[in-house]
């Protein structure tokens, strides 16, 4: 990583149906490459059919999929960044298909997974690494935040079993470790493997996300861990943590040589700053990036540089290297495109609610 500014994963809805890249995608990145971002990764592609949770969602879970990914590794490669894939995997909150989830959800109507299809899904992120190192990307990111289903299996809330997968928090975090594991036994050495946590919300422990970062770091099986945080500036929601923020609670842990960065809320030169001298060893960029190309560039030349903020125009956005699927997405957002209204009947996503707490309605 030839600079600590990292694009973070960002559902965009611009691969086609069956999971395949499109060119919209390949654009989209490959203009943050140029823009000089050190570290691309990729929207959160699934690992299996049935683990696709958004509309134009990249795929990962077939060799069909090889051929696009190859062009997108390559292009990122000869713009000079390093890139990987995110990982993923949709569980209860799936759109296709049977959901699965690691103990029954009345509301999603998904039953409890058997050892079996834990057993295989562990495999389908193992294997699509093994796709993402043959396609010639540096590595790849667990997503294990936000509620998708690695996440799933860590809360104490979503996974209630009482096998090996569950119960106690060493259990619940089975799931994540093992595909750890998995990875680092069939990918070479050079590989990357980095883990997305998010330790509030979603139904997560912050206790126990730090512990899952602290064994991650003691057993050495990965390169890097990005903490999504909501706000590198907050306290934490946990009373007993109070006084200090959130991600003091993870920069002051020993993490030998794996590399710690942090997203939420990083906007203004001065925001990554902060990240960077009270610890953070690289700043995940989502927001931002999307009205900035170039915002490593910016910085480089700027540290006044303002950025411009939400709302913009389409026609703004298209400049920026973004394709229709994803401008039509960021319309369902309130207050992010001020001159394009969503279908009629279209959810819409209030991005204000969404930064102050967590959630949409």
């Amino acid at each position: 990583m030839w600079n600590r500014f990292m694009l973070a994963p960002m559902t965009n809805q611009q691969s086609h149906n069956d999971g395949t890249r499109s060119d919209d995608e390949l654009r989209w990145l490959r203009v943050r490459a140029r823009g000089g971002f050190g570290y691309i990764i990729t929207c959160a592609s699934h690992v299996q059919e049935n683990g696709k949770g958004f509309p134009g969602e990249l795929g990962i879970f077939s060799d069909q999929h090889m051929e696009g990914l190859k062009r997108l590794a390559s292009a990122l490669r000869g713009e000079g960044s390093r890139s990987a894939v995110q990982l993923y995997h949709g569980g209860m909150r799936a759109i296709v298909g049977r959901c699965i989830s690691p103990s029954g959800n009345a509301e999603t109507n998904s039953p409890a997974m058997t050892e079996e299809e834990i057993g295989e899904t562990i495999e389908c992120f193992i294997v699509a690494a093994e796709r993402t190192e043959k396609a010639g990307f540096d590595g790849v990111e667990l997503h294990a935040a936000h509620g998708y289903l690695i996440s799933q299996f860590l809360s104490p809330i979503y996974n209630r079993r009482q096998d090996d997968y569950g119960g106690s928090p060493e259990r619940r975090s089975r799931f994540l470790f093992e595909i750890v594991k998995g990875i680092r036994a069939r990918c070479g050495v050079e590989f990357q493997l980095g883990v997305r946590l998010s330790p509030e919300r979603f139904g997560q422990e912050l206790a126990e996300i730090r512990e899952v970062v602290r064994r991650l770091v003691a057993e050495r099986d990965i390169d890097f861990v990005d903490m999504s945080l909501w706000d590198v500036f907050k306290e934490p929601e946990d009373e007993r943590f109070r006084g200090r923020s959130l991600m003091s609670l993870f920069t002051e842990l020993d993490r030998r040589d794996v590399r710690l960065g942090v997203a939420g809320k990083v906007i203004k030169p001065h925001d990554a700053v902060h990240c960077l001298d009270n610890g953070a060893d690289f700043v995940t960029l989502g927001k931002v990036a999307i009205l900035h190309h170039d915002y490593p560039m910016r910085l480089a030349g700027n540290l006044g540089f303002t950025p411009l903020w939400i709302p913009v125009t389409a026609d703004y956005l298209r400049g920026e290297g973004l394709g229709e699927s994803f401008i039509r997405y960021l319309s369902t957002w309130t207050n992010f495109v001020k001159d394009l209204e969503p279908p009629p009947g279209t959810f819409r996503f209030d991005i204000d609610e969404y930064l102050r707490k967590g959630a949409s309605h």
